[in-house]
């Protein structure tokens, strides 16, 4: 199956973004929005403009800036947004882009305070629009888009799709999937926040009914249930491999361990009670980061 793996297809359209996508970058003149805008056009993203109140009319990086992503959305016709603006105003940041009917939203910004994202989540009810994040890196679809703040070169396409709380395990977890002989479809990082737009549970989803997607990696982290959740929904529903991984095994219990999500409470928040979990559910479980892309082609009969 090895060769017949690594030569299928690997053009894809990409879950949640693709070389189609007309993305804008809000906090676009400001030096974070400025160097990964760079970074993404560098990459072959279509950025289409960005959104710095007061200085619509103006041109940065070769692209028209606007004063409002209602603008952005008349005049560019953008359809995904990525923001950094700082954490006072990302929650506007947000609901600005979703009252524009941008579908896709993307929130790099951390340290956006809890009661801010309740009122996004309350905003952000029935309107058919996907968070990204916030305090994550973003989503990349290997060879077409990359809207978030991950190393594209780390990125080759492939037909194995990522779902990560951590940024830093989202690259770690690319890289060994593409030394293992096999590529990315579309890594997604959820963000390490007690309130996020897409759970683990929901992204899982996504790259499950992608038919660019042979099989799954899910990298969580202690605190909160999501992998509990999106673990027994891979056993009801689940169609392809997944290789699991949590982060956070050697961390005390009750203390905060770097993302303000992920800290201990309940029975099922421990990294040994996560992995557990996701074993009793077919789930295929690494101890170690460095074990993704070995157990991956393992798997699937790849041979590099």
């Amino acid at each position: 199956m090895g060769c017949q793996f690594i030569n299928r297809k690997i053009h894809t359209m990409g879950v949640l973004v693709n070389k189609n996508s007309k993305v804008i970058v809000q906090g676009f003149t400001g030096s974070e929005g400025s160097f990964h805008a760079g970074q993404m056009i560098e990459y072959g993203t279509n950025v289409v403009g960005g959104v710095t109140p007061g200085k619509g009319g103006t041109t940065h990086l070769d692209r028209p800036v606007f004063n409002t992503v209602q603008d952005a959305v008349e005049k560019a016709g953008a359809d995904v947004s990525i923001i950094f603006v700082p954490p006072a105003f990302a929650a506007d940041a947000i609901m600005e882009a979703a009252a524009a009917g941008i579908k896709v939203i993307v929130c790099i910004t951390e340290g956006i305070p809890v009661n801010d994202m309740v009122k996004v989540k309350e905003f952000l009810k029935g309107r058919n629009i996907t968070l990204i994040g916030p305090n994550c890196p973003g989503v990349i679809t290997a060879g077409e888009a990359k809207v978030g703040i991950m190393p594209g070169f780390v990125f080759k396409p492939g037909r194995i799709g990522i779902v990560s709380k951590s940024g830093t395990l989202t690259y770690e977890a690319a890289d060994q999937i593409v030394k293992a002989g096999m590529g990315v479809s579309t890594a997604i990082g959820i963000g390490g926040d007690p309130i996020i737009g897409t759970p683990t549970k929901e992204a899982v989803e996504m790259l499950m009914n992608d038919p660019e997607t042979d099989a799954i990696v899910m990298i969580g982290e202690i605190g909160g249930n999501y992998e509990a959740l999106a673990s027994r929904w891979i056993k009801e529903n689940g169609k392809k491999p997944v290789v699991g991984f949590i982060a956070g095994q050697t961390a005390p219990k009750g203390r905060k361990m770097g993302h303000a999500g992920a800290i201990v409470g309940g029975a099922e928040d421990s990294a040994e009670a996560k992995m557990k979990i996701m074993a009793e559910c077919g789930i295929h479980v690494v101890a170690s980061p460095a074990e993704i892309g070995a157990k991956m082609a393992e798997i699937l009969g790849v041979t590099a």
